[in-house]
């Protein structure tokens, strides 16, 4: 409880300047924007690009998994690319949780993504 409340404090101050807010901000989506995750199903057959956005930005099959596909093994494949697809958005979601730990902790906020409970989930 008094973890929660010296966090809420610090917000308060850190309201104050917004300057510092926003270089923080800043600083995560360069950060995010230079890494883009990578998500994959199958032994790799199949691989998907998640931007820091939350959005797609690249899907690779290789020619070996879409080679003379019947009716089964399309769906098949659509099963991988939904599996890699979540895969690489769990991974962002993590990279973006540990970027604004980061963040919080050099501006004297630690745990503040902890606070934000389910948004970094």
């Amino acid at each position: 409880m008094f973890e929660q409340m010296k966090a809420m404090g610090a917000i308060a101050g850190l309201l104050k300047n917004r300057e510092k807010i926003t270089e923080a901000a800043a600083r995560v989506k360069r950060t995010l924007d230079e890494r883009p995750v990578v998500g994959e199903a199958g032994a790799g057959a199949v691989r998907v690009t998640v931007g820091s956005d939350m959005r797609v930005t690249r899907v690779e099959i290789a020619p070996a998994a879409v080679a003379g596909l019947s009716g089964g093994a399309v769906r098949q494949v659509e099963d991988l690319i939904a599996e890699a697809t979540n895969d690489a958005l769990k991974r962002a979601q993590q990279r973006v949780k540990e970027a604004i730990d980061r963040e919080a902790k050099d501006l004297g906020i630690e745990g503040l993504s902890d606070q934000l409970g389910g948004l970094l989930s």
